[in-house]
Order: structure tokens, then C-alpha cells, then sequence
């Protein structure tokens, strides 16, 4: 009993246990640890499918503007072509002979495919008189520009010159 003038002694606290085990740890203890190493992981798969995106997209825009590039410069050679064709049947001898010439130059192009070629050359022998008689075709042959080693152009170049560049 407390008397007055006497404070109450507060019970001493009992000791506290602490029980620490010792035993293997659970799985989604083990999990929670690998946390950090799994965004790692997400992180280098996330970036490596990125760059190979962007190495893909990279690959296929070039090889469209290649096509379209060879598309718009085939597109400029048959306008080309069919404006040579159309000088080449031209009632005048020099608007002829400048479609004939250029006609000659533009089946030396990389642009000009197998067929396109053989078009031309069924052209070349309509323009050139085929049904003619052969005197007239060998007089034509003679006096034609196409074999001839004369120079072509303002800078020199014959068409020797030329054969040989494309080989």
C-alpha cells in the first residue's frame, strides 16, 4: 500500500526475447531479393530490342529510297527516251539526227533494261528504213553518225570513248 507522500514504484519490464531462425529462406523472400537484378535484366532486353528496331527501320528506309530513286530515275530515262523517239521520226534530217544521237546515248544507260533495248533497236530499224533494198541500207549505214569515230559531244569524246567506259 502506497502511503501519501509516497510514489508507486513502476514494475520493472520483463526481459524481451528475440527469436532469430536460422533456417533456409522462404521463395518469395529469395524473389523479393532478385527484384533488383530482374528491372536490370528488363532494362538491357528493353534497350537491345530498341536498337535492333532502329537498326531494322534504319535498313528499310534506305532500301525504299534506293527503290524510289531507281524507280524516279527509269521514270526520267523513258521520258527521255520517248522524246528522242519522237525528234528520231521528225521529218527534219538534223531534228532526226539529234533524236537518233541522243536515242544512241540513252541505250548506253544502266537504266535501260533487256527489253526496253530490244524496243529500241525494232525503233532504230523502223526510223532507219529496214524494208529498204540493201544498197540503200548499206549507203545509210555508211553515212551514219552511229559508227562513226567522230566527236560526239563538246568535250571530245567518241563513241569508242564511250564503249569503253561501259565495259
Amino acid at each position: 500500500m502506497a502511503y501519501a507522500g509516497q510514489v508507486n514504484p513502476t514494475p520493472s519490464p520483463s526481459p524481451v526475447r528475440v527469436i532469430v531462425d536460422t533456417g533456409p529462406a522462404e521463395w518469395w523472400q529469395i524473389l523479393a531479393a532478385l527484384g533488383p537484378l530482374a528491372v536490370l535484366v528488363g532494362g538491357i532486353l528493353a534497350a537491345l530490342i530498341g536498337w535492333n528496331t532502329l537498326r531494322q527501320r534504319t535498313t528499310a528506309d534506305a532500301l525504299a529510297l534506293k527503290q524510289r530513286t531507281d524507280a524516279d530515275s527509269r521514270a526520267e530515262w523513258w521520258k527521255r527516251t520517248q522524246w528522242a523517239l519522237d525528234q528520231a521520226l521528225a521529218k527534219d534530217k538534223n531534228t532526226k539526227a539529234l533524236g537518233l544521237a541522243t536515242l544512241a546515248v540513252l541505250t548506253r544507260s544502266e537504266l535501260a533494261r533487256k527489253e526496253e533495248l530490244e524496243l529500241l533497236d525494232i525503233a532504230w530499224q523502223a526510223v532507219n528504213g529496214e524494208g529498204d533494198s540493201d544498197d540503200e541500207q548499206e549507203a545509210a549505214d555508211d553515212s551514219g553518225f552511229m559508227d562513226s569515230d567522230d566527236d560526239i559531244g563538246d568535250n571530245g569524246t567518241t563513241s569508242e570513248d564511250v564503249e569503253e567506259g561501259r565495259k
